[in-house]
């Protein structure tokens, strides 16, 4: 068989094969394939990738011509054409044009700026390929591929299993199950049920515990995961916000489908031309709707993701904003975070207290270390050993002279490490060194003073490692667990990691945004209650791994919810913690940034590390820290609660103020002789007043607003919109009046002083209501909105007096309107004060908090983590075993 002709099998059907069977049907072997073979069943495969990057114009364009209103008003402004009235049928088409290529323009650039940030997010993988480990982008796997998998890692594609070594996968993603799957080697019956298939990895599944290799059997969406991640479509599931977006814009219709309804009928009624009727209502309706709010959020997402880079935050997906802004729960490792991450060293103490050189000399002897040869360096395989070494002096030579037999390395159930060696005479020793409640009850006859010592360093918040040891003569070449007992206790090593003098101030900042930070450590929690003292972190209490081992359900629910402190957790215990943490709040981010986080990474709603971390940890996470800093955190939080807040400035400024003037045109259109604004003159006016609004992303929020997560409240806005918006109207109402009473204004003269009327209020009012505080004193804009804001306005008059005006139904205005202008509009702004006070003083109301962060929301994160910037091959039919060599593209 070719590589052209090299097939995706199912994983059921490869679960029921022999493994030297399904390898020589995918004419690879144990070791992988060769570099050049892979680049060949790339070439006809395609990518391993369920999503696409690329951006489509046209996709965007659609989305913008997607509106019902703006498609009949475009219909009816052809109409009005075709019988004769052309002027404004120009004028209503160019004004329609430069609305939509407005929104494209600013959705259009956003898109890019997403898919370049997911273009400079690498996944990678470990496949064996020319008889030796690499790395390649996650996109590069082929059927054939051959693939180690190790705890914490996401299956990056189908496998066949060649090995395991005690390994289990979470497939809740795919099962809905909470309990890891057992994996092994056999085959199964045919017809197994996905969660049956024991001898199968499934893509975008997580190792939970154990190891394996495994052979790739499908890729992309010939993959169980992508098969589902397909059949979803490339779109996000809505998120609360966009939920409660989508019915607000309902209930807009149904206020835009009342106006016009009522608009129409009162224009026939009087008698008025049903072309010029229907344009009129129509242009009321858009006008009504916030059109450019895609562009707005868009907008913001990009502009937002730029500035978190700025502060040292980098994302993968633009969405993963709104989620760390929506973060109530933050559950952290201690070390880096809350301390320096500098361990250092500090001294060896014998059992009972005293300068201990043969505790350093067996602590040396039990590392676990790669040493160089040519310079005669140690390194440590972790920092604890690493700091040993640095500091072992003329020890170092002595342990030199022992000679390595066995080791048994470190494991979080065991939560120790041992060695065998064999002294410069040949008499051999078994040396364990751990975290000291294992090692001592390994232990015979223990010194008295030797619990005393140990609370003391443990009061002063050293972080100790006890070493034990025992002669092992005529010991075998290898150890296991049951080796580990029958110790005598050598003593302690005394190591420091101070706690980090900014990370107080970070703990402030994060309760000052409404977060509940929770601490998960691998070390003593004597240690680390007096680091989180010391920093201030007030505690609802301390559980060990130990005490979580025994709880049921209900009691692990409690405890997770209660305590603030979980000492010496294995991987699946923070896991678990966030999981149970998940169904209680709104949101929970989990900040780690070792192999033994990964699990708790995938498991929480927003997956935090650092640019330091493992890689299996940054390709866990859906944030990535440049600094592991609790107050870069911090920042990240401020900028997604930011950006979803100026969306709600833009959505409250829009629908208030657009539904007191399209309120406006409705009532004096059933009174005057004549229409109160021309079609064309209604759409201009909503262009300008949009466009000025397209500063707002980029536009100071004020401190209270970022206390806590903010939340879509579609009573709030709808009692916002219906309070704010008659105010608009009574001004419209008194212009109406001077216009008629004391300027004597014909239809053109009261068309262009409403029209710079309704500007003038539309957009100068972003600056109150765009806080809660006294606008400019107490609450500064930013200074692009406030020079966006007046260019409209002047562009919005020079309009009135430029040499198209009379093309567009203007005439030029008298300087007294000017002057009633500025008393009208201050008058305005005093009189929307006043009301924000009457309006703000209602306590505000809220319903449960509802997690919107379902399954299907899982899928798509994951999903993001194999996307490819080219199109993606799709089945072309429900069959997964036939020729990849005949599939075509696909746009997924």
């Amino acid at each position: 068989m070719t590589s052209a002709l090299v097939e995706h099998i199912a994983a059921g059907e490869a679960a029921t094969c022999e493994v030297a069977d399904l390898l020589s049907r995918l004419q690879s072997t144990p070791t992988g394939l060769s570099s050049v073979e892979a680049a060949a069943r790339l070439a006809v495969v395609g990518p391993n990738a369920v999503r696409s990057n690329r951006v489509s114009a046209l996709a965007v364009l659609g989305r913008q011509l997607r509106s019902a209103l703006l498609l009949l008003l475009a219909l009816t402004a052809v109409a009005s054409f075709v019988l004769g009235d052309h002027n404004d049928a120009v004028i209503i088409g160019v004004i329609l044009l430069a609305s939509v290529g407005l929104g494209f323009v600013n959705e259009y650039r956003a898109q890019l700026a997403s898919a370049a940030l997911h273009s400079s997010q690498r996944h990678t993988a470990v496949v064996l390929r020319d008889d030796a480990a690499t790395q390649i982008d996650v996109a590069d796997l082929v059927p054939g591929d051959v693939v180690p998998l190790v705890l914490g890692q996401l299956v990056p594609a189908d496998l066949r299993l060649l090995s395991v070594t005690g390994l289990e996968c979470d497939e809740s993603v795919l099962t809905g199950e909470s309990e890891p799957a057992p994996k092994s080697v056999g085959p199964v019956a045919a017809g197994s049920a996905l969660a049956d298939q024991a001898g199968c990895a499934f893509m975008g599944t997580v190792v939970h515990a154990g190891a394996g290799t495994g052979v790739v059997v499908a890729t992309g969406a010939y993959a169980e995961f992508g098969r589902i991640a397909v059949g979803l479509g490339e779109r996000e599931p809505e998120t609360e916000f966009q939920i409660g977006l989508r019915r607000f814009s309902v209930l807009l219709l149904q206020v835009a489908v009342a106006l016009t309804t009522m608009i129409l009928v009162t224009n026939l009624v009087l008698r008025r031309p049903l072309i010029e009727s229907l344009l009129f209502a129509l242009a009321i309706a858009v006008g009504i709707t916030p059109q450019l709010l895609p562009a707005v959020v868009s907008t913001s997402l990009a502009a937002g993701s730029r500035r978190l880079a700025q502060r040292k935050v980098l994302v993968k997906r633009l969405v993963c904003i709104e989620d760390l802004g929506d973060i109530d729960v933050l559950l952290t490792d201690k070390t880096g975070t809350l301390t320096d991450g500098q361990i250092s060293f500090h001294e060896a103490l014998t059992a009972s207290g005293s300068p201990g050189p043969d505790t350093l000399l067996h602590g040396l002897l039990a590392t676990e270390t790669i040493t160089d040869t040519a310079g005669g360096s140690h390194v440590g395989s972790n920092a604890m050993d690493t700091a040993l070494w640095a500091s072992a002096g003329l020890t170092a030579p002595i342990a030199d002279s022992y000679t390595r037999l066995a080791t048994l390395p470190f494991d979080h159930e065991r939560r120790m490490s041992s060695t065998l060696v064999a002294d410069p005479d040949g008499d051999r020793i078994l040396v364990v060194k751990g975290a000291p409640e294992t090692v001592l009850d390994r232990c015979t006859d223990i010194p008295s003073r030797a619990h005393t010592v140990l609370d003391g360093l443990f009061a002063q918040g050293s972080r100790v490692v006890a070493v034990a040891s025992k002669p092992a003569p005529g010991h075998a070449d290898r150890l296991g667990p049951q080796d580990e007992y029958g110790l005598s206790l050598n003593g302690f090593l005394v190591f420091l990691d101070r706690p980090k003098t900014s990370a107080a101030k970070s703990l402030t900042r994060l309760a000052g945004l409404g977060i509940t930070v929770k601490v998960a450590t691998g070390d003593n929690q004597q240690v680390a209650e007096k680091v989180c003292a010391d920093l201030g972190l007030v505690s609802g209490g301390s559980v060990t791994g130990t005490e979580l081992e025994g709880l049921d359900d209900e009691q692990f629910s409690e405890a997770a919810i209660r305590a603030t402190i979980f000492s010496r957790v294995s991987p699946e215990q923070k896991a678990r913690l966030v999981k149970t943490l998940r169904a209680h709040s709104r949101s929970v981010g989990f900040l780690g940034d070792g192999v033994n986080d990964a699990l708790a990474l995938h498991t929480a709603d927003v997956g935090i590390s650092v640019d330091s971390a493992t890689d299996v940890a940054k390709d866990a996470a859906d944030v990535v820290l440049l600094e592991k800093d609790l107050g870069v955190l911090a920042d990240g939080v401020t900028e997604g609660r930011r950006t979803f807040t100026n969306t709600i400035k833009y959505v409250l400024m829009s629908t208030s103020s657009n539904f007191g003037n399209m309120f406006s045109a409705a009532a004096a259109s059933a009174v005057l002789n004549f229409l109160p604004m021309l079609p064309s003159q209604i759409l201009l006016n909503n262009l300008l007043y949009d466009t000025s609004q397209l500063a707002i992303p980029g536009d100071r929020v004020d401190e209270e607003q970022l206390h806590a997560p903010s939340h879509w409240n579609i009573g709030f806005i709808r009692r916002f919109m219906l309070f704010f918006g008659p105010i608009s109207s009574l001004f419209d109402f008194l212009t109406f009046g001077l216009m008629l009473g004391v300027f004597a204004a014909g239809p053109e003269l009261f068309r262009t002083g409403w029209f710079i009327e309704s500007l003038a209020t539309q957009t100068l009012i972003v600056f109150a209501i765009r806080t809660r505080r006294v606008p400019f004193m107490r609450s500064r804009p930013s200074r692009v909105l406030m020079v966006t804001v007046a260019g409209v306005l002047i562009v919005g008059v020079a309009i009135t007096v430029s040499p198209f005006s009379a093309d567009l139904g203007f005439t030029p205005l008298p300087i007294g309107f000017f002057l009633t202008l500025v008393v009208l509009v201050l008058s305005y702004l005093v009189l929307v004060e006043g009301a924000k006070h009457v309006f703000y003083s209602e306590p505000m109301r809220y319903g449960p908090v509802v997690r919107w962060r379902g399954h299907e929301h899982r899928i798509h994160r994951r999903a993001a983590r194999f996307s490819t910037p080219g199109d993606l091959r799709v089945p072309t039919s429900p069959a997964q075993g036939e020729p990849v060599g005949e599939l075509g593209h696909g746009s997924g």
